[in-house]
């Protein structure tokens, strides 16, 4: 009786470890992890902006006609109004990626509720987008986010490849990205560092600036989330 028990609860611990992180999973709420792969497309997401170095990632992009999906801090939103703004203008996506960039999991469905909401509202207020999807910090969900993301409308949006770039130089970066290309990829960069004002994203530029010319060599074509998914973008609020 007690191994059966201890079994229960180790499998019981797998599957909430697995539901916490696990980039295909659903079980805290509606998640994705890619598009379709019928379609040579790609998606770049750019978590915890925006931040003082956002201009250099939009100045990069706009030089490669790319889009991009930017999963902002409702905290780094209010205090950047003008550079959050910059992003809807340049017809990039706005996503919820909370408002203090706290982590989620082994908080209160309350707690969870007030970060998520308190981000979405900030955004709204600042860039007259409504977010359609949600990255939880750090990739990690909990118990209380189901309901929240339904009550919001958001889409969990997880990756296909993390591109680890807050800590790799960019040749590393560069190599996890031309590795995990794929049709309906979605990479995982950062153009912040959490709510932290000014950061170094030297290497990320450097290795976008490499990557997207080799892919698009490759036939890939560069979308939103929102592209890859085949779903509707946000309209103005």
């Amino acid at each position: 009786m007690w191994a059966l028990a201890g079994g229960t609860l180790l499998a019981a611990a797998g599957v909430t470890a697995w539901g916490v992180r696990g980039r295909s999973a659903s079980l805290f709420g509606p998640s994705v992890w890619r598009g379709g792969r019928t379609r040579p497309l790609l998606a770049l997401t750019f978590d915890d902006g925006p931040s003082e170095a956002t201009p250099r990632v939009l100045e990069l992009l706009a030089r490669y006609g790319v889009p991009a999906t930017f999963f902002q801090c409702g905290a780094n939103a209010e205090r950047l109004p003008r550079i959050a703004r910059e992003v809807a203008a340049a017809g990039h996506e706005i996503g919820n990626h909370g408002y203090s960039h706290a982590a989620l999991y082994l908080r209160s469905p309350g707690f969870i509720a007030r970060e998520v909401g308190r981000a979405q509202s900030a955004i709204v207020g600042v860039t007259g987008r409504v977010p359609l999807y949600f990255r939880a910090p750090y990739g990690a969900r909990w118990f209380g986010l189901n309901a929240v993301q339904r009550r919001l409308g958001l889409l969990g949006v997880m990756w296909t490849t993390l591109a680890l770039d807050w800590k790799l130089p960019a040749g590393r970066i560069a190599a996890r990205l031309l590795r995990g290309a794929s049709n309906g990829a979605i990479f995982c960069l950062h153009d912040g560092r959490e709510i932290r004002p000014d950061p170094d994203i030297g290497e990320t530029l450097a290795a976008l600036q490499s990557v997207i010319p080799q892919l698009a060599g490759r036939g890939y074509r560069f979308e939103t989330v929102s592209g890859v998914l085949g779903r509707p973008s946000s309209p103005p609020v």
